[in-house]
């Protein structure tokens, strides 16, 4: 049973999907069997539908292991993620401490904890990492920052508990789905320029081959019978991916550029796996 209050995310993620969700929802049919999200990110969707009770199971997934370790702690011991983050202060030395420990030295409600710290007080919510696989995204700048919204945890660790979750490659998260399941795929978007790239979010990036593999694997998910939608960058790579007899395109305006007069509505692509 779900919490009094609704789910929603509680960290903070590039792409989130805020804007798009009204879209995303009106395609999802009203009731699913089971739900599968391989790029869980932030969690936008799967919140949504969770709190309108629209599917009977879902299957979450990541190629990030620390994210899906969050979600792993908040949904089994949430309580414990609380009292973990109840000493955290946004304090930039703090912060800097806090990022040089290595998660795999601490337990799973501490480790949650530490992500959840870094997510809520590093810059712009980013996560990223260098290729030795550690975080350094540097301290953010906010008034007063939320670090332990725990009417949002216990929410979202309801709307989490009998959920799936794993870290694995998005195909073999997509193995089992059958007409009557839905699948919502966000991968990490194709950049729109050399410096709108944040593929630098796991130590393995998400190039050009995983999104040609990705276009593959939604064309076999038509193939199936199985209604899947994808959200991905509108731009030459990905028009020539995907069949735009099938696409709508959304205007979107992205708040990570750093320069407000660069935040202006950029174009992104809905692309279903057949028509519905």
């Amino acid at each position: 049973m779900l919490a009094a209050s609704p789910p929603s995310p509680f960290l903070k993620w590039a792409g989130g999907k805020r804007q798009l969700l009204p879209r995303i929802l009106a395609t999802v049919p009203a009731d699913v069997n089971t739900y599968y999200e391989p790029f869980v990110g932030g969690g936008a969707v799967f919140f949504a539908l969770a709190a309108a009770g629209r599917f009977r199971r879902a299957v979450l997934g990541d190629f990030n292991r620390e994210l899906i370790r969050c979600y792993e702690a908040v949904r089994d011991d949430v309580e414990a993620v609380i009292r973990a983050l109840g000493p955290y202060r946004y304090d930039k030395g703090l912060y800097y401490e806090v990022r040089e420990v290595d998660p795999d030295t601490l337990a799973p409600a501490a480790r949650a904890a530490r992500l959840i710290y870094l997510n809520r007080c590093g810059y712009n919510g980013l996560y990223r990492v260098n290729r030795s696989g550690r975080f350094n995204v540097p301290f953010g700048r906010y008034k007063n920052p939320v670090i332990c919204d725990e009417k949002k945890l216990r929410a979202a660790s309801a709307a989490l508990a009998g959920v799936k979750l794993v870290c694995q490659d998005f195909a073999r998260t997509l193995r089992t789905p059958r007409p009557g399941d839905f699948v919502y795929l966000d991968p990490p978007y194709v950049p729109l320029s050399p410096t709108s790239s944040f593929t630098a979010y796991a130590r393995t990036p998400f190039g050009a081959d995983e999104q040609a593999r990705l276009a593959d694997l939604l064309r076999d998910l038509g193939r199936r019978k199985v209604r899947a939608l994808l959200s991905n960058s509108d731009c030459a790579e990905t028009r020539a991916l995907y069949d735009r007899k099938l696409s709508a395109r959304v205007p979107v305006r992205r708040a990570i550029n750093s320069v407000a007069s660069g935040r202006a509505p950029v174009g992104e692509l809905l692309v279903k796996s057949f028509r519905f």
